[in-house]
């Protein structure tokens, strides 16, 4: 069986304040983006998870992938749970705001659910699902949420933004969530997301706002090179993703803009 785990982006993202357990609460919203890894497994006759990886190098040990931990996640319940060898094709960037590792965590929660035939809904993969992390709920559901708290309380609206084409550029920069959160002063923002996403695109710079944006560009100035690239090749609407470091751009569908950045920057387009 073989799925394709998505990324994310944030339209706006609002730090509201730091809570007694050392985390923050924020606001912002997800949308889905057709950039993607490949995930692929199939039963084998032992036990256990074999895993494998190819595409963009994977760092850390692979014990500790979040493809690995869902099946061990899955396997202290389902304790009859089949072998699996699993190979993961990395293509969405890490550490770079696009929620990458937790798409393939959550689609290795689906991919098993389907191939072993476990039969769990999709409020169980939500709450297995959040034991990988914050944001591995979101792409269960898959689809335009607002989000709250640390991003796991979700509520999905109506968003369609299929008429447009996303640029993203991804300057190879590696944010690291305390770094991020090292600049932030939390407070309410004065207009709610939801609200300014109700206005026409064109209507959305210097009002939706990343609050990460503003710390990670004065650290690495290179973002602020990637957005302002962005703009001046016609985008309607650019910020910065999660806590960085890629920055997308939203253009008129038939708009094939020539964007020029360093060549050791990557560069995804998608509609």
């Amino acid at each position: 069986m073989v799925l394709f785990p998505n990324c994310k982006i944030n339209l706006g993202l609002h730090i509201i304040r730091k809570r007694e357990d050392g985390y923050h609460d924020l606001e912002t919203v997800f949308y889905p983006i057709a950039l993607k890894d490949a995930l692929e497994s199939i039963r084998t006759e032992g036990s256990g998870i074999q895993f494998t990886s190819s595409g963009l190098p994977v760092a850390g040990n692979p014990h500790d992938n979040l493809c690995v931990k869902a099946y061990h996640l899955l396997q202290k319940d389902f304790p009859d749970l089949p072998g699996l060898q699993v190979h993961l094709h990395k293509h969405i960037p890490m550490g770079a705001g696009l929620g990458g590792g937790s798409a393939d965590g959550a689609f290795m929660l689906l991919l098993i659910n389907r191939l072993c035939h476990l039969d769990l809904s999709r409020e169980q993969l939500i709450r297995y699902a959040l034991q990988l992390g914050s944001d591995c709920p979101f792409f269960i559901l898959n689809q335009p949420c607002f989000a709250e708290g640390r991003g796991e309380r979700m509520q999905p609206i109506t968003l369609d933004l299929s008429g447009y084409r996303f640029v993203l550029i991804n300057p190879g920069i590696h944010i690291s969530t305390a770094q991020a959160f090292a600049g932030i002063s939390p407070q309410r923002p004065g207009q709610p997301i939801t609200t300014i996403l109700s206005l026409p695109v064109t209507e959305w710079k210097n009002r939706l706002v990343n609050d990460f944006e503003k710390h990670v560009t004065a650290l690495h100035p290179a973002v602020g090179v990637a957005k302002n690239e962005l703009y001046a090749r016609g985008a309607l609407y650019a910020a910065m993703t999660g806590s960085g470091s890629t920055v997308y751009g939203i253009f008129p569908k038939s708009d094939r803009p020539r964007i020029q950045v360093s060549k050791n920057w990557q560069i995804f387009e998608t509609e």
